[in-house]
């Protein structure tokens, strides 16, 4: 389904959507051993019914905005899994395609919205380094990096291209240098510690990167801590005027040293989206651990219903 490259943005207009969770986080609850470097995109060649039955689990929890499974994937990556050039544009393809698969499954495929993912060149080379940002790659050896990816996600024709979990400003810069002519509106999201990137820029500057460009259609945070984003959202509006997007994971902490990878309490919660929307938020959802019963209670929050295409959890 194409839809006019506007569409999106009139549907803010009208009103917050609700975004799907961690998909990561589901396919673990699937079953689906993600130790890989390509990680979730590694299933778009293995198993691809898996990745399309958790997008239907966000769709059934009442997610109007699905987010594709290219995170990580690149030509590169792709290569070594022994995926020649050809093969590799229809992985991407099929990432996009596997969402709308999922929506029209579920039957409202008129009333989701599909985001392509571009992920960050650290989550490409599989080393945390988009928990750190600069690579030591400047503006214009990174924007060629990303274009190849993006014109093979915009290929497919996604109702937007979600740059995200950006940790740094010259990333962000050669991400929105790299989309520049797809054709295909853009979001912008940075992955935060506290009130700078990850990479140590104050989200001021970060977010001023967007102010003024018209194929950036929303702005804001996921990847980080629910309250950092919290105090992010509202720094967005203000300095980008633009609808922000917000998915923060759970609250949890990462750490692989312990054996217990994840530690500590969940403390995201659906009703902070009252408090995102009055500040600017249009584009609400979860990211690490965030699963669809968390997302099931994010789309009967009143705040969240007042835009759309149509009920949360229909279908």
């Amino acid at each position: 389904m194409t839809r006019p490259a506007t569409a999106l943005s009139t549907a803010l207009a009208r009103g917050p959507l609700v975004l799907d969770g961690g998909l990561s986080s589901q396919l673990e609850a699937q079953g689906c051993a993600l130790d890989d470097e390509l990680w979730t995109a590694r299933l778009l060649r293995d198993d691809p019914r898996r990745i399309e039955d958790a997008h239907a689990a966000y769709v059934r929890a009442g997610a109007r905005v699905l987010i594709s499974a290219g995170y990580q994937a690149s030509f590169d990556g792709f290569a070594r899994a022994g995926a020649g050039e050809r093969e590799a544009r229809e992985l991407f393809r099929r990432s996009v395609e596997l969402a709308r698969r999922a929506a029209e499954r579920c039957g409202v495929g008129d009333q989701v919205w599909v985001a392509g993912s571009v992920g960050p060149y650290g989550a490409v080379r599989a080393d945390g380094g988009e928990y750190r940002g600069r690579y030591g790659l400047s503006v214009r050896e990174l924007a060629a990096f990303h274009r190849p990816r993006i014109e093979a996600v915009a290929e497919a024709a996604p109702d937007v291209l979600a740059l995200e979990t950006v940790p740094d400003v010259v990333e962000a810069e050669a991400l929105l240098s790299a989309a520049d002519g797809c054709g295909i509106p853009v979001w912008l999201s940075f992955t935060i510690s506290g009130d700078r990137t990850r990479a140590g820029q104050p989200l001021g500057e970060a977010f001023a990167l967007a102010a003024g460009r018209d194929q950036v259609m929303a702005v804001g945070v996921n990847c980080c801590a629910p309250g950092d984003a919290d105090r992010a959202v509202a720094a967005a509006a203000a300095v980008t005027g633009k609808p922000v997007v917000v998915y923060p994971n759970s609250g949890e902490q990462w750490d692989g040293a312990d054996g217990r990878a994840w530690h500590g309490s969940c403390t995201w919660s659906a009703d902070r989206a009252a408090g995102w929307v009055e500040k600017g938020a249009r584009l609400i959802g979860g990211c690490c651990r965030v699963g669809p019963d968390l997302i099931a209670e994010l789309a009967r929050e009143p705040a969240m219903r007042s835009g759309g295409r149509g009920a949360p959890g229909e279908g």
